[in-house]
This record gives C-alpha cells, structure tokens and sequence, in this order.
C-alpha cells in the first residue's frame, strides 16, 4: 500500500516569510554610502514592481564598488537573498543569506527569521541535506514553526533517513503531543521504500491506533494474512476483525463470515452476522436473495436447536476433561446478550485446559470480552496471546481495535 502524502508547496513559501521586515542592529557609525545606497534603494523599488531579475542587477552593482563596510555587505547579502529567493534563484539566495547569518550581526530574533526562509528555500530546490541542516538549526534556536518540522521530516524521509524520521515523530503520546496523520504516512512510506516490512507495519498500527480509517486496516489485515506460516482456521477470526473495522461490504462476505460462525458452533454470531447483512440492506435482494433467505433460516433453526440442548449440554460440558464445549456455549451466550454469563463460561473453559489449541481459546474469549464492551480485560486477555502462527498477530491487533475504541 502506498500512502499519498501531501504537497509542501506552503513549506517552500516560508523561503518569505518575515525576510522583508528583517532589521539590521546599525550603530552610529555604521552608514551606507550613496554608491551602494542608490543601487539598494533602486533594486528595493524595482522588487515591489515584481522585476526581481531587475532588481539582482542592481544589487550586483551595489556588490561592485570598492572599499564596502562590513554593515555595507550585510545590507547587500540581506537584499540581495531575499530578492534572489523570490526571482526563484536558490542557490544565490542560499550564498547570500548564508553570508548575512556568519556575519554574527543579527539579533536571535532576526537569525530565526533567516533560517525559516532558508529551509524553505533549500527544500523547494531539493537541496535536502541542506534542508535538513537549515531546519535543524531553526529548531535547535528555538524555532517552533510547525512547517518547519515538516521540512525536516519531509527531508529526512526524501533522503532516505527512516531513523531520522521515527527519531523525529517519536513516541505519538509522548509529551501529549498529537503526532499527525501526515507525519506517520511520511514514517510508513519510508519504510516501505526501504522495503523495511517490519517499520512499515509498526508505522501503519500506529496509523490504526490514532488514525483508524478502513483502508489502514485493510492494509494490515491483508499483510498478517500473508505473513508466512499463516492458519486458514483463523479466517473467522478475521472476518470479525474486518467486521468491527468496517471492511465487510459485500454479500459474500456477509455470507461466508455467517457459515463460518456455523462451521465453530457459534449459531448466536451467525444470526449477529446475518442480521446485520439485511439490516445494512446488503442482503435479501438481487439474485442471491433466495439463497441468502435459505442461509437466514438454517441460522434460525440450528441457534433454536442449540439452546434447546443448552440444558443438557451445560452440564456436559462442565463434567469435560477439556474446556472446548464450554467455550463454545459461552460464546453463544455473549454472542445472544448474555455478556456476563457467557464470559465466565469462557473462562471457566480456558482455566480447565485441555485444548488442542490454548492460544486459540484465549483469543476468543478477548474477541468476545470486546464484543461485549469489555476492553480492558480484553486487552490483558489478547496480550498473553502467542503463538506464530497467526494467533498473536491478530491478538496484537484486537488490542489495537481495543485502545483505540
């Protein structure tokens, strides 16, 4: 998945900002003769007339006399950097304004103000390394301009610095600052262009966490589905995963999430299932509608049979050597309302053991603890998850579903 990022056009138009109130410190005998002062003055007209070549040369013949005071080159490198920045040439724009900063003349305010523009500058010529060094002594003086940091972060990942992007990003709760959706697309492209697989998933549950849009989670879905060694008895696991982040659309899945849930022994989900595939108006129309109404009534028909044994099957299940049927009817129970009652059967479940898969039932009684509103004991439930084949992926992801809801 490639992200888009935003253009930085408003990034490179701080080359200008505050450049024409820049004010120099001049004692009493700093003064600029009218050699160099009429140029200046013309170039200064000329620049409000938008004729910035104009202007350049004008400034050139300021530069030309002989015998120029410190306070006269500062005054010539000032203008001509600003008007050189406007007439779109960078690299006269980044001599000059380099050569005004050296001086040591300005005051810290002022300093600021140059090296805002700089970063702009250099990064609408693509000169990212000098980007990065302009933008990180703005920073490093106190500047706190929000484009700014995108300059950097921009520039670090044109240059391929994924380090130097995630150091920059950091932590997203850090401080209580919000990190923005921008900055963690720029983190994941990175690392895709890298071809880091895993810094770009770490940035997209990042994305997930603070960002949940449909297409972050479909990204992830699809990726942990791919991941070697993955289990297709995990596929309803899935599904409620796509359920809950909004990536069931269609019929078909409607459908075969439905019969899955059957396939488990989990008639009370399928009707969850179903329903909401007719309540959406997804299905009972078209023509599957016959044979969706046909999947509709077997649901009914074997969630009535399943809670006519649940007397019987209640008791069966506790007399067990294993906690699998225990599972099952609690999850039905969670599945029909009855949170409470079912939960605890799930845990009574998982406590006995005896699993085929023990890593497998924990993550079910999360998905239902979620279900059910219980996301904080679902979160403790899904982190002890493990298992390589798939069962921790998508515990890890729950959790995240978990966090951020």
């Amino acid at each position: 998945m490639s992200l888009r990022l935003k253009s930085l056009r408003a990034a490179a138009a701080c080359a200008f900002i505050g450049l024409a109130g820049t004010a120099l410190i001049a004692s009493a005998q700093d003064s600029v003769r009218p050699d160099v002062g009429n140029p200046l003055k013309a170039a200064q007209n000329l620049t409000r007339s938008g004729k910035h070549r104009e202007a350049l040369a004008e400034i050139a013949k300021a530069d030309a006399v002989g015998g120029k005071t410190p306070y006269e080159n500062l005054l010539i490198n000032q203008m001509r950097g600003s008007v050189a920045a406007q007439a779109g040439d960078n690299d006269t724009a980044m001599r000059s304004f380099d050569a005004v900063l050296a001086s040591g003349k300005l005051p810290a305010g002022e300093q600021l103000k140059i090296l805002q523009a700089l970063a702009g500058i250099a990064y609408r010529a693509r000169d990212y390394p000098k980007a990065i060094t302009y933008a990180s002594n703005y920073r490093k003086a106190g500047g706190n301009d929000p484009t700014i940091r995108t300059v950097l972060l921009q520039s670090y990942f044109l240059t391929n610095d994924c380090a130097s992007v995630s150091r920059l990003i950091g932590d997203p709760g850090e401080n209580g600052r919000k990190v923005t959706e921008e900055e963690l697309q720029i983190m994941a492209n990175c690392h895709l262009k890298q071809k880091d697989t895993g810094g770009y998933v770490a940035a997209i549950e990042k994305l997930v966490m603070y960002y949940p849009k449909k297409e972050y989670w479909t990204d992830l879905l699809n990726r942990v589905q791919r991941k070697p060694g993955f289990s297709d008895r995990l596929a309803l696991d899935v599904y409620r995963l796509k359920l809950v982040t909004g990536n069931i659309t269609t019929a078909a899945d409607y459908m075969e999430m439905a019969q899955l849930a059957l396939q488990a022994g989990i008639p009370a989900e399928a009707k969850v299932i179903v329903d909401k595939g007719y309540a959406t108006g997804i299905l009972g129309k078209g023509p599957e509608a016959e044979r969706q109404k046909r999947l509709k009534d077997l649901v009914d028909k074997q969630l009535a049979e399943a809670k006519q044994a649940r007397v019987t099957g209640e008791k069966e299940a506790a007399d067990a050597k294993d906690g699998a049927d225990l599972l099952k009817i609690g999850a039905n129970y969670v599945y029909e309302g009855q949170a409470d009652k079912g939960i605890k059967l799930m845990e009574q479940g998982v406590k006995k053991g005896g699993l085929k898969r023990p890593e497998d039932a924990k993550l079910h009684l999360g998905e239902a603890m979620i279900h059910a509103g219980q996301r904080g004991r679902a979160v403790t439930v899904l982190r002890d998850v493990k298992g390589t084949d798939g069962t921790a992926d998508l515990a890890r992801l729950w959790t995240l579903h978990a966090q951020r809801s």
